[in-house]
């Protein structure tokens, strides 16, 4: 079995972004050669996501509403996270609930994935360096 490993770094010029990533997890799978495995990708940050969805603005913009509903960044004092000195309590919810990981199925050396599906780094607490790790395991 084969097993590669690449980092992808961002560093998002706003607090919040949603990033398509599919293109470099692709170009990780055709230098990794694995033709049948998985891939794992997942945020190596608590305040960053990846999730797979629609690549369509619309989306994006209600996924901002809707985060912002649940998990408002102001007032920072509402948190007791940010009691630490922090303001990005927010950025922590927003992870839990868009999820740390996506894995999925390679098929003949090619993202197996349903109709419109699109991998995403979801940034909640951007304007510093992160790192997505993805791993791919297979033959």
């Amino acid at each position: 079995m084969k097993s590669y490993r690449k980092e992808l770094w961002f560093n998002t010029p706003a607090r919040r972004a949603f990033i398509n990533i599919t293109p470099q997890v692709e170009e990780a799978l055709a230098d990794s050669g694995v033709r049948e495995g998985l891939v794992l990708v997942n945020a190596m940050h608590i305040s960053a996501s990846v999730f797979i969805n629609d690549d369509e603005p619309g989306l994006h913009h209600d996924y901002e509403v809707w985060l912002e509903k649940i998990a408002p960044h102001e007032p920072v004092g509402q948190y007791r996270h940010n009691d630490t000195g922090e303001d990005n309590a927010d950025a922590h919810i927003k992870r839990q609930v868009m999820g740390r990981e996506v894995v999925v199925a390679v098929t003949g050396g090619r993202l197996d994935f349903g109709p419109w599906e699109q991998i995403f780094y979801g940034e909640f607490d951007g304007m510093r360096k992160k790192r997505v790790l993805v791993k791919i395991i297979g033959e």
